[in-house]
């Protein structure tokens, strides 16, 4: 279930907060009624960026082994056209 919970419940709730967090809920933040930001476990965090990470750290070792650049253009074309299978 998403929780939904004013950003002041991150002071004055903060170890219930911890303990949903800890079980790999997701709690999102209000401030005056409007989504202000979630807070992640680490290791949820993690689970969401690991990926990307390598992936960039691979692109910036091949990007240093040529002299080979592309504009964003190409780039971005080349991703829509794998979305596109």
């Amino acid at each position: 279930m998403i929780q939904i919970r004013p950003v002041s419940d991150l002071r004055k709730k903060f170890p219930e907060i911890e303990r949903s967090v800890n079980k790999g809920q997701p709690i999102y933040l209000t401030k005056n009624g409007y989504g202000a930001m979630v807070v992640l476990s680490l290791e949820k965090y993690a689970e969401l960026t690991d990926d990307i990470e390598l992936k960039l750290d691979i692109a910036d070792c091949t990007a240093a082994a040529s002299d080979v650049r592309y504009t964003h253009e190409e780039v971005f074309s080349r991703l829509k056209e794998g979305c596109r299978g």
